[in-house]
């Protein structure tokens, strides 16, 4: 296939099908932000409105003014974490849009004297993390197919059954989750999924594992130790037999294969947690491409970069267009373009770092950001910094 053409494809399916949530999403909750606003007592105290107050997030008065500057460098590292694990994009997004910015602490305050406006920042938020991951989706496994590291067949089954569940999640549940729910269950979610992900790292966890050793192995001998250097795009993945009941394919003279009903059935749930969630779903991809494919995490990034792009395209256009949910377009214009930049970086520098240690960089993470939210979402504070 032609990369010119694919690059063209990817960004025209990005532009094109959000384009109706960007048009329709503006106007469809107008009102009722509005509407959320104007019910709010007035005054200066938490759970309260200033109406005199310079707009800031979404247009609230008194509403926190995010730093465009911090938004830019932030969104790199988003863009490069998530291009080089193929994970953890949207939930950086998160923890930017949360506590660095502040959102959740603010719109916490509304919980009991504006629990629509409460919600609508909620809603607001999951899809600000939403739009970052996308984009970084739609850069990432562009790249990652030209280098080879993209497993085309396996992330459209992934992505078909992640289609469904990135659509009925958000019909289900815009504007009925409180913020203090969305943040004990993010942290929940991640720290478990860290603390599996852990046990791969052990010896007893790579064990069955000698499939995807064989290839990292190949993989770093050329690319780290400069074995055989120039030979990635030849040696990439190259699909042996497509079939209804077997995928087969080889990586760096490893042959791998699954069956097309595997993926399309995680898929399906991982997209409509992550959808709930309000990120990109790679820090569940990556749990399912390793350890249920069998893949290194060489093959992991690209992979889920693809089907986490597909779910956040539909999920996007389901809560904007459909829901009506708005983003704060200042803030996520500029993000926008910082996760451009992390993107086309983090491709290119993966290929230099051991395979374990891409495992043990998401595991460090994950314990992170899930100890943090859980905490927070359910013991009301945080237990790491920043507190």
């Amino acid at each position: 296939m032609n990369k010119k053409f694919t690059l063209l494809a990817v960004l025209l399916l990005f532009s094109v099908v959000v384009a109706p949530a960007i048009m329709t999403g503006g106007s469809a909750i107008a009102a009722s932000l509005e509407e959320a606003i104007a019910a709010t007592p007035q005054g200066n105290e938490a759970g309260q409105i200033d109406p005199n107050a310079k707009p800031g997030f979404l247009g609230i008065p008194g509403a926190p003014q995010p730093n465009m500057i911090v938004g830019f460098f932030w969104a790199i590292w988003v863009g490069w974490i998530f291009s080089t694990v193929g994970a953890f994009g949207g939930i950086m997004a998160g923890v930017g849009h949360i506590t660095v910015f502040g959102l959740a602490d603010y719109g916490k305050g509304f919980k009991k004297t504006s629990p629509v406006l409460n919600k609508l920042i909620t809603d607001s938020i999951r899809v600000s993390n939403q739009w970052l991951v996308g984009l970084s989706g739609a850069v990432s496994s562009f790249n990652y197919y030209k280098m080879g590291r993209l497993v085309l067949p396996l992330g459209i089954m992934l992505a078909i059954g992640s289609i469904s569940g990135s659509f009925l999640i958000p019909i289900i549940t815009a504007g009925k989750i409180s913020l203090k729910a969305y943040l004990g269950y993010f942290g929940l979610v991640v720290f478990i999924i860290g603390g599996f992900l852990f046990y791969e790292t052990t010896p007893k966890g790579q064990a069955g594992k000698k499939e995807a050793k064989a290839a990292a192995k190949a993989f770093e001998e050329s690319n780290i130790k400069g074995a055989a250097k120039g030979n990635e795009k030849e040696q990439g993945v190259k699909v042996l037999s497509w079939g209804m009941s077997k995928i087969t394919f080889s990586f760096y003279g490893v042959e791998f294969s699954f069956k097309p009903i595997v993926p399309i059935i995680g898929g399906f749930f991982i997209a409509g947690l992550a959808s709930f969630l309000g990120i990109g779903g790679g820090f569940l991809f990556v749990p399912f491409l390793t350890s249920i494919a069998g893949l290194p995490m060489f093959l992991v990034a690209g992979t889920s970069a693809l089907t986490v792009l597909v779910g956040m395209i539909i999920s996007i256009v389901t809560y904007m267009g459909v829901k009506g949910v708005v983003v704060f377009w200042p803030l996520i214009g500029v993000e926008l373009i910082g996760i451009f930049v992390g993107s086309m970086i983090g491709p290119r520098t993966s290929k230099y770092i051991p395979d374990i240690w891409l495992k043990r960089l998401f595991v460090v993470l994950a314990i992170y950001v899930g100890l943090r939210y859980t905490t927070k979402g359910f013991l009301g504070y945080s237990i790491v910094p920043p507190f």
